[in-house]
């Protein structure tokens, strides 16, 4: 290769280097800068909202706007944290509801911190399905559905139960939940409650029941018996055994699909 052709190849090659490295360069920038103005917009939420921490809010679907979750709460922030949005927010390509998979998702993190020993359990011999339900000892249709637990069990669905007094604190429902949870057998006192038999209790820590209740509050609980699936679906209301264990069947194969 000549001295001139050479000379000529390491100034287009410099220059290639050049233009990527400012590229790189240009890249990082904007990168800086999408991070600064999520920063910005965390600080002016969590000043407005102290609930709202950083972690709260993060990239939305939709450029320049922020997404806002808590439990069930999901909104969007502009950009420059001046607007606030509360609403679904659909995907009219992909016809999904963003909102609603956001709250999901937040339930099955919330759902998933939460052990056992917090809960009051019945558990199959073979366990096929996992679920979550928040229950009222005076609820008609809590009632009813765990008038069924065997048939719940035969389908090998395992069931932990929060108790959500809907009264709330100093409600005689809430007075009654505490007295289940104080009870030596658990399992047995909030059946015999649900059936308005007496039961033995003690006197202990019921702090369980205000935990109880304001994880319902942050699930979004519109009512009584609420299930959660453990990929953070929300049902509202009663639904059969069969039922039951058919709709938790489909949602685990469509989320094996995904």
């Amino acid at each position: 290769m000549s001295r001139t052709t050479l000379s000529s190849y390491s100034l287009s090659l410099f220059g290639l280097l050049t233009i990527g490295l400012l590229g790189s360069a240009s890249v990082i920038a904007d990168e800086a800068s999408a991070d600064a103005k999520l920063e910005a917009a965390r600080a002016r939420i969590n000043a407005m909202f102290q609930e709202i921490g950083p972690e709260n809010v993060t990239l939305s679907p939709v450029d320049g706007w922020y997404t806002v979750h808590k439990g069930a709460i999901v909104a969007y922030v502009s950009g420059d944290g001046r607007y606030l949005l509360q609403g679904d927010m659909i995907d009219l390509d992909t016809q999904v509801n963003l909102s609603e998979k956001k709250r999901t998702d937040s339930r099955r993190e919330t759902m998933s911190r939460l052990s056992d020993d917090e809960a009051i359990m019945f558990s199959p011999v073979e366990t096929k399905h996992r679920i979550t339900i928040f229950t009222d000892v005076d609820c008609t249709y809590c009632r009813k559905l765990h008038s069924q637990m065997d048939e719940y069990l035969a389908q090998g669905i395992e069931i932990r139960y929060l108790l959500y007094p809907r009264g709330g604190p100093a409600s005689r429902s809430w007075n009654t939940s505490e007295e289940v949870w104080c009870a030596r057998d658990r399992n047995s006192a909030l059946t015999a409650a649900k059936l308005d038999r007496d039961f033995e209790t003690n006197k202990c820590d019921a702090s369980a029941i205000t935990r109880h209740y304001m994880l319902g509050q942050d699930v979004g609980l519109t009512g009584t018996p609420a299930i959660v699936f453990e990929d953070g679906t929300l049902l509202s209301g009663y639904l059969p055994p069969a039922a039951l264990a058919s709709r938790l069947q489909l949602t685990e194969q469509a989320a094996a699909n995904n």
